[in-house]
């Protein structure tokens, strides 16, 4: 029990932190720590993803960071793919299923590694020139210009996001977090709440989706759910004081050696 709200604490610091990322380490935490199936680990770190993240998009709301309707619209497609993904989860062998997630940690890793241009400026406005991405604000209103190619763009998002967290029962931010500072020219805090909510809404359909499946949440489950919330709510605390390049540094450098661990445990 101990155990399981440490590793619940840690993923929640590491999502309110950063955003995106911390429920990466959920799944690991409970298969490496805890020795989980990865079908029985999916669902319980999905709820914990999805509680955490929950408290955060309720504060990006707050000081009106979230672009709701966008993520609306990427939850609405998640909701509809993820169970496609749970579906898959359940055909494909165990060892499968370790090695795509120790693929999808290394891929996350190499993303924070890679060093960015800074956002400039204080405003939730990006500074993109009109037309250079798929999503850009209307600098009259701040809020997205609906065009056919930015709604597109957002749904074909959701649906790979939902597919993904429902295979590997993550919330998706390490897909999201990346695809909004790509496509749209919204700035990181935007992006960061944005994220935290599209997260907190497909995670509840996935959660939802494997309950109708028959699995069900046990007290260690339920422990690590309740140490997560509190590990977020700390995080988001914390966030305007750690240095952003140490902890993506950091959370790559632990996402690699869990990636290799679970690489050596499947068989590799």
């Amino acid at each position: 029990m101990l155990l399981a709200s440490f590793f619940g604490v840690l993923m929640g610091l590491v999502l309110g932190l950063t955003g995106a990322g911390g429920g990466i380490l959920a799944v690991p935490a409970l298969v490496l720590g805890l020795g989980w199936s990865m079908t029985q680990a999916a669902p319980v770190a999905l709820f914990a993803v999805g509680s955490a993240a929950a408290v955060g998009a309720i504060d990006g709301l707050r000081h009106g960071l979230v672009r709701y309707r966008a993520a609306l619209l990427i939850a609405l497609l998640g909701a509809i793919f993820s169970p496609l993904g749970i579906y898959f989860a359940h055909q494909l062998p165990e060892k499968i299923l370790m090695i795509l997630f120790s693929l999808l940690m290394v891929m996350v890793a190499w993303r924070m590694l890679r060093r960015e241009r800074q956002d400039e400026g204080p405003s939730d406005h990006g500074h993109a020139n009109w037309g250079q991405k798929n999503c850009m604000l209307d600098q009259q209103t701040g809020r997205f210009s609906w065009t056919a190619k930015c709604t597109a763009t957002l749904a074909a998002l959701g649906a790979v996001t939902g597919v993904v967290s429902g295979l590997l029962g993550v919330g998706g931010g390490f897909l999201i977090v990346p695809a909004f500072k790509q496509l749209t020219d919204v700035q990181m805090r935007g992006i960061v709440a944005t994220s935290l909510m599209v997260i907190s809404l497909i995670s509840a359909i996935g959660v939802i989706g494997a309950l109708h499946a028959g699995v069900r949440i046990d007290g260690l489950g339920v422990a690590f759910i309740v140490a997560s919330i509190v590990g977020m709510i700390i995080g988001r605390q914390l966030c305007a004081r750690v240095p952003a390049r140490a902890l993506q540094v950091g959370f790559a450098s632990v996402c690699i050696v869990v990636a290799v661990y679970m690489l050596f445990r499947a068989g590799v």
